[in-house]
């Protein structure tokens, strides 16, 4: 993954010029960022698809607003860099963060022990630990993943946690799924 000196992540995209040859469209750092607090997770959106199957002949920028839920029928992929809990954990507040989002926690179990931010979604999510160590933490258990881990997350309550002294960053994938039925 490439950086530049503000932790932005290169975004290279293809695409076809005019005489139906293959090209390099952009390159550069991704504009659609959302930086949770000043010190807080960071963001970054790199492309969003609307449908399935995509529709590679549109052109069109189909990022915008970084939303958590991928859109209706559609996928979107993203880098989330987290820092270390203990430089945010205990002022971030995460109904404002997901709000940002799009997303509300409202009725939700938002916190388990030290852990914030506990929320579901309707996807399917693929999680690709590109740098650092990162906790999985599910309503019951949790698991350390590492640089090169992969975990599919299923439409399960689940938060992340940062337990070291470094950042992490991770490589999501997010498709959009039927809602699993309300449990309680």
């Amino acid at each position: 993954m490439a950086k530049d000196n503000h932790g932005a992540v290169r975004r290279v995209v293809t695409g076809h010029d005019a005489a139906g040859r293959s090209v390099i469209v952009q390159d550069g750092a991704s504009p659609f960022v959302l930086r949770t607090t000043a010190t807080g997770p960071v963001v970054t959106d790199l492309w969003k698809t609307f449908r399935t199957p995509a529709d590679n002949s549109d052109a069109t920028e189909p990022c915008g607003d970084v939303t958590l839920a991928p859109p209706a029928g559609g996928s979107v992929f993203r880098v989330v860099q987290f820092p270390p809990d203990a430089g945010y954990m205990d002022g971030w507040d995460e109904h404002a963060a997901f709000a940002a989002m799009g997303h509300d926690l409202a009725g939700s179990a938002t916190r388990k022990g030290n852990t914030v931010g506990m929320h579901t979604t309707a996807s399917v999510d693929y999680a690709i630990v590109l740098s650092g160590e990162i906790w999985a933490v599910m309503d019951e258990g949790e698991t350390l993943l590492k640089a090169g881990d992969v975990l599919v997350q299923r439409g399960t309550s689940h938060g992340w946690s940062n337990r070291t002294a470094a950042p992490a960053s991770v490589a999501f994938v997010l498709i959009d799924a039927l809602a699993l039925p309300a449990r309680g």
